[in-house]
């Protein structure tokens, strides 16, 4: 799985580096991991989709033995299920998501990345790991010009974009639906994440999460 990956993340710009050593704590974590797991991924997870997008969605860090596993944002967790299920149906995916990398599932106007690329330790990041991963996230947006949305999930994916476009946090405050005009003419839409924890608690409902998309859809056909 690491040689079909590593491949692929060739294909997209601003990356991180897959021995990445910026942030101690999740190194190693992640060397922890490949003790455990050594069949995992267990390195920073590349981002995943169309290069030419209009929509980019940024999570908050992979899942232990989710994307962590798989090498593939939002792949093989639960948030992946409501995720890439929602999207094959507002048409951002085509084929079958079967919580694999190799499923064949082809994103069509989206990128997926996550504002930490690297599994947290109980799926908490830290400030200075935002932070470390923050030029990789402003290096993705910009190596896609034909971008006009950011879909947020979750108040730490907001704070990284905010963060990574210097933009007071005061202005934007985050909301399940809002869509927020930044000063640079892109716009970000917030959504709760898609986590089972949320979906669970009811904060988060797949009509909820449905109609965050019928918002995205409406805006990119403008």
């Amino acid at each position: 799985m690491k040689d079909l990956m590593m491949i692929d993340r060739q294909l997209i710009q601003g990356d991180t580096p897959i021995d990445c050593s910026l942030c101690p704590r999740l190194v190693e974590f992640r060397k922890e991991n490949q003790e455990k797991y050594p069949d995992f991924f267990n390195g920073p997870v590349p981002s995943f989709g169309d290069m030419n997008a209009e929509l980019i969605i940024v999570g908050l860090a992979p899942g232990l033995k989710g994307a962590n596993q798989t090498g593939r944002p939002f792949t093989g967790d639960y948030a992946g299920d409501l995720l890439y299920e929602t999207m094959i149906k507002f048409g951002f995916a085509r084929g079958h998501y079967l919580k694999t990398p190799d499923d064949g599932l082809n994103l069509q106007n989206v990128m997926i990345t996550n504002a930490v690329r690297c599994v947290p330790p109980q799926n908490k990041t830290i400030a200075s790991e935002e932070k470390n991963c923050r030029p990789f996230l402003i290096r993705q947006i910009e190596s896609q010009p034909s971008i006009k949305l950011i879909l947020t999930l979750g108040l730490v994916a907001h704070n990284a974009v905010l963060n990574s476009f210097n933009e007071k946090k005061s202005a934007y405050k985050f909301a399940h639906g809002a869509l927020h005009p930044l000063s640079n003419g892109l716009h970000m839409i917030n959504s709760y994440h898609c986590s089972r924890y949320n979906t669970n608690t009811g904060r988060l409902t797949t009509e909820m999460f449905e109609e965050v998309f019928q918002k995205i859809t409406d805006f990119l056909k403008q």
